[in-house]
């Protein structure tokens, strides 16, 4: 495991790595073993990383260059990444648990393919006119009026990830910053500190200038600090609604600018006519994908109660396949979750489900082969009333849920209740009728029937209500990341 990378911080275009630093162990959440560690930044290392990256901002060395010359940069850094490919597959693996095919096709290629987006898109980044306007000056004469919009960067962005797509978050985050010209301070989960540390080679290979990235570790106090100070302008965050909270009450007395992308109980619609076999093969990964890990999984499942039964049926004999275990065993097809408190999390909400009087399908229990790792078997529940904790509150976990309903609106209205709106799902023969049914979901992105194959690089992502705001990925990712300037001038 040494051999993934060097276990230092990145500030200020130097590894750090004072013996005096505490240091926290990184554990494989499969087998629970120590696969490095890594130093916590303490004072010294965090007034460095915003005292560097403020003055890399304002020195022009980064956010005046070419939007050219960001991307020949950006491409070195991308290309680096690419030659490690095989080792960073590995630590996604070993550090948050993922499947091998997971980490290859989600955690790292996924993660490229969206890098490489934002980089082609940023060239199409230009300034835009605007439309000509006639005004009476007050002498009497009109005048022709004309103007242009610029995009500048926001100036210092601090980037907060989550553990559990802890690669992909960090590029997604890095590469919008950077390209539009801002300078990044990377915080990762303190589950996850080395799939960002990766970062930091790719940032001296490809020769950025000092401060533009830094990357440092630690816990909620270096959260706070760099929510809080005023040399930062904006911060972009990705975790839970709660933790969102916080951070926009943290961030309110400098009127920092904010980019949340939050938590989510997306619903999966399957109407009467829906190919109910690719309806459920989709339903089963909605909540074991990752370990149901993930805030756009749809694990509430709005299914018509002519299909419910059969529905549901299909979904137990596909649970028999998948296999629960160590991740490092290839056909493995659901890991562990992150750590411990999480599965006991987990289990508080199956206890919920049960006590709600909800049927409990299959699952509910922790593998009894594995006695290491932490791990929940895929639960699914039947029955399920909209208004409980299992249907209404983010578990992050193998958990799916399962609540019937007679017509189009009222699928729709049960897939509106609740406090979250960020991806969603509807399976219909009927495409127009399905069309017309995401049109009246208050959520950020649907797919129809399984939707492009792909998570699209050019359609933005980012949710409603209490999954945050703000949009990642193609233009719209990258103007959130940009000041919008006018300028306004005489034509004649």
């Amino acid at each position: 495991m040494e051999s993934f990378l060097r276990n230092q911080l990145f500030v200020n275009g130097q590894w750090v790595n004072d013996h005096s630093l505490l240091r926290q162990e990184v554990i494989n959440p499969a087998d629970e073993s120590v696969i490095g560690e890594v130093p916590i930044a303490g004072e010294n290392e965090v007034e460095l990383a915003i005292a560097s990256a403020r003055q890399a901002f304002d020195s022009g060395l980064w956010s005046q260059r070419s939007r050219m010359s960001r991307v020949e940069s950006l491409r070195k850094f991308h290309q680096y990444l690419m030659s490690q490919r095989d080792r960073i597959i590995a630590l996604c693996v070993a550090e948050c648990g993922a499947t091998q095919m997971i980490a290859a096709a989600l955690h790292f290629d996924t993660s490229m393919k969206h890098a490489h987006n934002l980089l082609e898109e940023a060239l199409r980044l230009e300034p835009e006119s605007v439309p000509m306007e006639l005004s009476q000056a007050m002498d009497g004469t009109t005048v022709l009026g004309g103007g242009q919009l610029v995009y500048e960067p926001v100036g210092v962005v601090s980037a907060i990830t989550a553990y559990n797509f802890p690669f992909f978050l960090n590029i997604v985050k890095v590469f919008h910053g950077l390209v539009t010209g801002n300078t990044v301070i990377l915080k990762p989960s303190p589950y996850t500190p080395l799939q960002a540390l990766v970062l930091g080679e790719a940032a001296e290979h490809s020769e950025l200038p000092a401060g533009v990235l830094n990357i440092i570790n630690g816990d909620l106090w270096l959260a706070e600090r760099i929510t809080t100070d005023a040399r930062i302008d904006m911060v972009s965050f990705t975790g839970s609604d709660v933790v969102g909270a916080k951070i926009m009450s943290q961030a309110s007395a400098t009127l920092k600018r904010l980019h949340m992308e939050l938590g989510g109980k997306s619903a999966l619609i399957i109407r009467r006519d829906a190919d109910l076999q690719k309806a459920a093969q989709a339903g089963l990964m909605s909540f074991t994908l990752q370990a149901g890990q993930g805030c756009a999984l749809t694990t509430r499942h709005l299914v018509h109660n002519d299909a419910r039964a059969q529905y549901v049926a299909m979904l137990q004999q596909m649970s028999a396949h998948i296999k629960v275990g160590n991740p490092q065993q290839p056909d493995v097809t659901m890991g562990p979750l992150i750590r411990e408190t999480a599965a006991q999390r987990v289990e508080q909400y199956i206890a919920a489900g049960i006590d709600s009087g909800a049927t409990l399908v299959f699952g509910g229990d922790r593998p009894s082969d594995l006695a290491t790792g932490f791990y929940v078997n895929p639960t699914l529940f039947d029955n399920v009333d909209n208004q409980s904790l299992i249907a209404q509150e983010e578990i992050f976990g193998p958990v799916g849920v399962v609540i019937g309903f007679d017509s189009d609106d009222e699928a729709v209205e049960l897939a509106n209740e609740s406090n979250f709106g960020l991806g969603g799902m509807i399976y219909s023969q009927d495409v127009g009728q399905a069309y017309r049914m995401a049109l009246q979901l208050r959520t950020g992105g649907v797919s129809i029937n399984g939707g492009a194959g792909t998570m699209l690089s050019s359609a933005p992502f980012g949710g409603y209500k209490r999954s945050g705001f703000g949009r990642e990925l193609g233009r719209h990712g990258l103007l959130d990341f940009c000041q919008t300037k006018s300028i306004s001038f005489h034509a004649g």
